[in-house]
């Protein structure tokens, strides 16, 4: 579907609050669509906010676009990120004050705490579409001020509209309801956008049910399913520099986690299991190192030295993307945690598209049945002995070389340039109508 000599190229509008500098998981979906959507004949124009007290920052993603045919366009933010406009980067507080933090915010803000970003979205907009001309909006959320944006400037401009759902919207696991008028709000605010939009997309067929489920003027045909996955590019420059930098092979399992830890997702139980395997398993102490990636909180570090594990357990830090994807490739089994049936948590695809055994945490659904299909293991994740049987049984196989990998065939399918060609097909056939 590579663009054809001769045929101008179609513009799309990109509506999304979370966009490069900012790190985290959260921003390489849309980042990944914006990268490879030119290579289908489409050119976005990405609109965003100022990247300014945000809790990471990660330089290296704008860098991905360079000498793309895609422009970035930047208005101030809103929600709290606005107090720490004199700082780049935040610090990530103790998850208790968090949780206090989004509560009120939930209780206080409808849809979220950017609605304030929603009159310059659309002012923006539509100033842009005076000088480009968009064939189509793309608005991806959370925060799902991103689809009210899109619902008026759809309204504005009148192009075709496509939500992107990351995350659920009314049923989010993780949203506080203070009344039942919260909950019923969000259904109203959910059931008008969708009535305006033009396609819906979302990441797994549990968010797609749900839909469809709630809202009866839906149907399966307005809805598809593009998965979370991996940038093969990404992967082969940082494979790259691996074999470059020749490693000496290691004589302990290393183990990795990457990303952040928040509400249920927490290294809790697998610590916990990694102590009891110890204790059961001496010898195997100086033979498992657990490393993790990103942001750890003063409460995680607590329960490593309580459970006196300091001497496996390596904490890194937020790194850039790539040394990032540096540490997943060099490990010998990675690991991930989800306590919902909705999330889709991006670094699972990512550990897949790595060709790594992985160890899921996680409840029935379809992070379990994609993890098992790609050869890993997957128990509860407050399931202490599953966790501490499952790292005993990798080390097992680590120790004979037989560690098994996900097939091919399971890689292939969460490939980010065949999920933008998937997005373009989206796009093109709502041209045609």
């Amino acid at each position: 579907m590579i663009q054809e000599s001769g045929f101008p190229p179609r513009k799309v509008l990109v509506l999304a609050y979370y966009f490069p500098p900012m790190g985290l998981s959260g921003v390489q979906r849309t980042l990944k669509f914006v990268k490879y959507l030119p290579q289908f004949g489409w050119h976005p124009t990405v609109l965003t906010v100022e990247p300014r007290g945000y809790l990471a920052r990660d330089e290296t993603l704008l860098g991905e676009l360079e000498g793309k045919p895609v422009e970035v366009v930047r208005t101030p933010a809103a929600g709290p990120g606005r107090l720490f406009q004199g700082k780049e980067v935040v610090g990530l507080p103790p998850e208790r004050i968090r949780k206090l933090i989004s509560r009120v915010s939930d209780t206080f803000f409808i849809p979220d705490n950017k609605i304030g970003w929603k009159r310059r979205a659309v002012a923006a907009a539509v100033e842009l579409h005076r000088r480009k001309q968009f064939d189509l909006i793309f608005a991806t959320a959370p925060p799902f001020t991103d689809f009210l944006a899109g619902m008026e400037v759809k309204a504005r401009i009148n192009r075709p509209l496509v939500f992107d759902y990351r995350d659920p919207w009314a049923d989010y696991p993780f949203r506080f309801n203070a009344t039942p008028f919260h909950k019923l709000r969000h259904v109203a605010l959910e059931r008008r956008a969708l009535r305006a939009s033009s396609h819906v997309i979302t990441t797994n067929r549990q968010v797609k049910e749900i839909l469809i489920s709630r809202y009866k003027f839906l149907t399966y045909h307005d809805i598809d399913i593009i998965p979370q996955g991996f940038d093969p590019e990404d992967l082969a420059r940082e494979r790259a520099v691996l074999l470059a930098s020749g490693l000496p092979p290691s004589t302990r399992m290393r183990i990795t986690y990457a990303g952040i830890f928040w509400e249920d997702r927490v290294p809790d139980h697998f610590l916990q299991a990694l102590h009891d395997l110890f204790q059961e398993r001496p010898k195997l102490r100086g033979r498992i190192d657990a490393v993790f990636v990103g942001n750890f909180r003063e409460e995680n570090t607590r329960l490593v030295a309580h459970l006196g594990l300091q001497d496996a357990v390596k904490v890194l830090g937020y790194l850039p993307h790539g040394e990032c994807l540096r540490n997943v490739l060099a490990s010998d089994v990675v690991w991930m945690t989800v306590g919902d049936n909705v999330g889709s948590p991006g670094k699972t695809y990512e550990y897949i598209g790595a060709g790594k055994p992985i160890l899921g945490l996680a409840p029935e659904g379809f992070i379990r049945s994609a993890i098992l299909e790609a050869g890993g293991r997957v128990v509860l994740p407050t399931d202490v002995e599953g966790i501490k049987k499952a790292l005993a049984e990798f080390y097992h196989e680590y120790e004979h070389h037989a560690l098994k990998t996900p097939p091919p065939e399971v890689m292939a399918r969460y490939d980010r340039v065949t999920l933008t060609g998937n997005l373009v097909r989206i796009f093109e056939s709502l041209l045609t109508l």
